[in-house]
């Protein structure tokens, strides 16, 4: 991400945006991860600081791992080789990508229309 999170330098409301769009809105990017291949829940969130920029709460991740499964969004894959619990996206997982994708692309044109 290029926005630095919570700088001095921004305005709050910028602050805020980026609070509401990065760890507000992990799902999108735990889904984003798990749409390469499956993951554990501790990889993930170093996935998400690696790639994305921002630091969710370990359980923060763990809490929205266990909704967006009682959502069908991703379900538990078990392994016999490794004793940690896999998650892997699901098709409904990936139809609210799309969806989410369709929403976000919409909002950002209506809304940045006049800006360059």
């Amino acid at each position: 991400m290029t926005a630095e999170i919570n700088s001095s330098e921004q305005p709050r409301a910028m602050n805020r945006l980026i609070n509401k769009l990065t760890k507000e809105m992990l799902w999108i990017y735990l889904l984003r991860l798990l749409q390469e291949r499956p993951h554990y829940g501790y990889e993930l969130k170093r996935l998400v600081t690696e790639r994305f920029g921002f630091s969710p709460a370990t359980v923060s991740g763990y809490a929205i791992i266990y909704r967006l499964m009682k959502d069908g969004l991703i379900d538990e894959q078990t392994s016999s080789d490794s004793p940690r619990k896999y998650y892997g996206i699901t098709e409904k997982g990936r139809e609210a990508m799309k969806g989410a994708k369709t929403f976000l692309t919409e909002t950002v044109d209506l809304v940045f229309d006049l800006t360059e």
